[in-house]
């Protein structure tokens, strides 16, 4: 599996995937500010993914990754592997 090469065509489109996995959120300068779905998070802020990078942080809880695959893998709390399969498969990879 070509990891760079999904991750290469998730970042083309990441604004709409970041809009579809984290609806309530909102574009801050070069992040999207969203709150965490993954715990009771009430407020957005913590919760950042750099639209430029991919990469992502909870800086509540420290939970971080480096790329849209990541990402993917820990909003729908899979693998690596199977976030980019998917990915690939919704991408046309």
């Amino acid at each position: 599996m070509d990891y760079a090469r999904i991750n290469a065509a998730a970042l083309a489109v990441l604004p709409s995937l970041v809009a579809r996995w984290l609806p309530d959120g909102r574009c801050v300068g070069n992040e999207w500010t969203a709150r965490n779905p993954r715990r009771a998070d009430r407020t957005p802020g913590s919760f950042r993914v750099n639209m430029r990078t991919g990469k992502w942080a909870d800086f509540a809880t420290g939970d971080r990754g480096g790329d849209p695959i990541s990402l993917a893998a820990y909003l729908a709390g899979v693998s690596q592997a199977e976030a980019a399969r998917s990915l690939a498969s919704m991408l046309g990879v």
